[in-house]
């Protein structure tokens, strides 16, 4: 059983003969008292102020885990931007490519076409000179036609004039 400062304080002692100075005892047990309740007092607060830093300390520890947390998620997130970030880059890379593939087909069926419409030009051309070739051709002959013919009448007109000459 714990002793409190009013137990110390009323305790008392049986008086015998040539026994301890009752006066002495008394001023003793109450200085006793005293100091114990000071002590206890003292106690009391050290727990008081024990308990309150074991609070302080089981929030700290919260806080220490909260922030531990805080920065595991932070890293998670931080790993998911990359990721997404990195695939993200792949899309748009693997986008550009395709893009890039589309018009370099399209460059190369142009460029066959070019060549196909370059092809049928030189055909067409020489059909031209062909047709151009036979058209004076024709007209050559027909002009050689003619001045045969112009000759001809030339040598007949000649005659008539011989013919019709005065004499």
């Amino acid at each position: 059983m714990k002793l409190t400062p009013l137990d110390i304080q009323q305790q008392q002692f049986k008086i015998r003969f040539r026994g301890f100075d009752v006066r002495e005892v008394d001023a003793f047990l109450e200085q006793l008292a005293d100091d114990f309740e000071s002590s206890q007092n003292e106690n009391v607060s050290l727990q008081e102020e024990i308990d309150r830093l074991k609070l302080e300390n089981q929030g700290y520890r919260q806080r220490e885990e909260t922030f531990k947390r805080a920065m595991l998620n932070s890293q998670k997130v931080l790993e998911q931007m990359k990721d997404n970030a990195q695939k993200s880059a792949e899309l748009i890379i693997a986008d550009a490519e395709v893009k890039a593939e589309k018009i370099l087909n399209r460059a190369h069926n142009r460029l066959a076409q070019l060549h196909e419409d370059i092809a049928e030009l030189k055909r067409q051309r020489i059909q031209i000179e062909i047709q151009v070739r036979s058209i004076l051709e024709n007209h050559t002959k027909l002009l050689d036609l003619g001045q045969e013919e112009t000759e001809a009448r030339d040598q007949e007109d000649a005659k008539l004039k011989v013919l019709k000459q005065p004499k």
